[in-house]
């Protein structure tokens, strides 16, 4: 195991306010848009056929030195979720990064690891291509998805992150592959395994003190927006207040499970 790391609990913004990589012209779909692609499980055909692929890209990548492989998988238990990453390069030993979050979803850990692992990809020399193997490719979708919704935070973040390889050599490349845990593939199952074999405990076991965290930081998320809107370029001289039916000035508010 060449590192492991373990963290948990956080709050953190749902979306990155006036980000460049929103920016119409500027996204990586408008300049990269042949650099990503996903590879869904094709139904039609059985699970031998599925099986053959995967273990061929593993193959292949190992031939490979500019190829990375990221495998992960999440589970949650007791309101803690546990999620697992494991990075393959040819000749440097098997990566592996275990995180744990707090009262998150399964999705906002899955988009963290993604951003993880590509991170620890793109750091490495000579790495032309990164294929994330992942048991959701619907997850993996909502990172190239511009439009707002409450994972845009790490979405933006796997953007930059990608803009950036992709920006470096015209040919780079992300793949991502879809593994059903239900085909029991040797490497996703291994990863599978580690996510479900640890019982963390929880940082706040009193509902009040975690609210009360969560209150304060999401308060702190609010007014950084604020101060970003108010010194940004984008806000044009004659902008106007929106007010609510009693004149009050509407502001950003949070309800659980988003802002």
């Amino acid at each position: 195991m060449a590192d492991s790391n373990n963290k948990s609990h956080g709050i953190f913004p749902s979306f990155s306010p006036l980000h460049p990589e929103l920016h119409l012209g500027s996204r990586i779909i408008d300049n990269f848009s042949d650099s990503f692609s996903f590879n869904l499980n094709n139904k039609e055909k059985n699970n031998k056929f599925r099986l053959l692929q995967l273990d061929n890209i593993v193959i292949k990548s190992f031939l490979s030195l500019s190829t990375a492989i990221v495998i992960m998988d999440a589970s949650i238990k007791n309101d803690i979720t546990t999620s697992i990453l494991h990075v393959y390069l040819t000749n440097h030993p098997v990566t592996k990064i275990l995180h744990h979050a707090a009262f998150v979803t399964s999705t906002e850990a899955e988009l963290f690891m993604i951003r993880y692992g590509i991170n620890q990809a793109c750091i490495k020399e000579n790495i032309s291509k990164i294929i994330v193997i992942i048991n959701s490719i619907y997850v993996a979708k909502k990172i190239f998805d511009t439009s707002s919704h409450p994972y845009q935070s790490h979405a933006v973040a796997i953007l930059s992150e990608l803009h950036h390889f992709f920006a470096i050599n015209q040919s780079n490349s992300i793949e991502f592959w879809e593994c059903s845990s239900c085909l029991n593939w040797n490497l996703h199952k291994t990863v599978d395994r580690d996510s479900k074999s640890f019982n963390p405990s929880p940082m706040y076991p009193c509902k009040m003190s975690w609210d009360y965290c969560k209150k304060k930081d999401c308060n702190d998320i609010i007014n950084h927006w604020k101060m970003t809107f108010q010194v940004s370029d984008g806000r044009e001289r004659q902008f106007l207040d929106l007010v609510n039916d009693n004149l009050n000035v509407v502001e950003p508010s949070y309800t659980k499970g988003g802002l």
